[in-house]
């Protein structure tokens, strides 16, 4: 028996793609009278930064889940877990890139991911700056509006740019090493601040690879779909509780994942 005979995976999958797009209106909403929302860090990060707009998005997220799909599990940035036993669970960063959204900057978007029996199965990343839903779901495709993802043909880091990063304490240490070896092998790099917008952009092609030294789940989740349905590689990124703790990361096309991976070493599966 295949889930899709007892779960309405259709359902889900249209339902992501809607509340990504309503999500991320809301969130235009708060983004166009910023400087009125109240900021906050966490703990000690000054990097770290959390807005109301954050907890009310994923509070309407949440609720609209819950009705829709009560029983599924949940997992958000910033309101915590329930039910991660449930056999779907529904992975959320209501805004991906909120220290870019709370300065002005363009790059932030709604991800919205469901895993289903402990696997990536479908996502929605809603980009309202630039008017693009990336969506996809196992075994049917990933798409930027209605046009099909595809990675890059690349063979070599040279040929087109890749993102990379750092911004959890763990693992810091690892990305100067990395950037280095990129640099010397003619690659170029980018950040746009947006953990969830990088993993799609890998997917449409735009990007080779995203390495970060680590990521927290609701950060990549949705994304992780998109690569793989997009003709992408990924790691391992779910061990030893990834789901809850976070991992290195690193998504690519198949052409140029090796050696990317070789270029971050040891450290990559750690």
């Amino acid at each position: 028996m295949t889930s899709e005979q007892f779960l309405d995976i259709d359902a889900r999958y249209a339902s992501a793609k809607a509340l990504a797009l309503e999500a991320a209106q809301l969130g235009m909403d708060f983004y166009r009278k910023r400087e009125a929302l109240t900021i906050e860090h966490k703990g000690d990060d000054l990097q770290d930064v959390v807005s109301i707009a954050d907890k009310q998005i994923e509070a309407f997220i949440r609720e609209r889940l819950t009705q829709l799909f009560p029983e599924d599990g949940f997992l958000g940035e910033e309101s915590g877990s329930a039910d991660l036993g449930a056999r779907c669970v529904w992975v959320i960063d209501p805004i991906d890139g909120t220290a870019c959204f709370v300065n002005g900057l363009h790059n932030w978007c709604v991800s919205i991911g469901l895993l289903i029996d402990g696997e990536p199965h479908l996502g929605a990343i809603a980009d309202p700056n630039h008017n693009e839903l990336f969506n996809g779901c196992l075994g049917k495709g990933a798409f930027v509006n209605d046009t099909p993802l595809k990675v890059s043909a690349a063979t070599h880091v040279g040929q087109g740019v890749t993102a990379t990063g750092t911004f959890h304490s763990r693992g810091k240490e690892h990305f100067i090493p990395f950037m280095e070896k990129l640099l010397a092998e003619g690659g170029m790099f980018f950040r746009n601040g947006s953990g969830a917008l990088m993993t799609a952009y890998v997917a449409a092609g735009r990007l080779l690879g995203y390495y970060e030294t680590e990521l927290k789940s609701w950060d990549c989740m949705a994304g992780l779909v998109l690569v793989k349905e997009a003709g992408g590689q990924v790691n391992d990124f779910f061990r030893n509780d990834g789901l809850l703790l976070g991992n290195p990361y690193l998504v690519a096309c198949p052409g140029v994942y090796p050696q990317l991976a070789e270029m971050i070493g040891p450290s990559l599966d750690d």
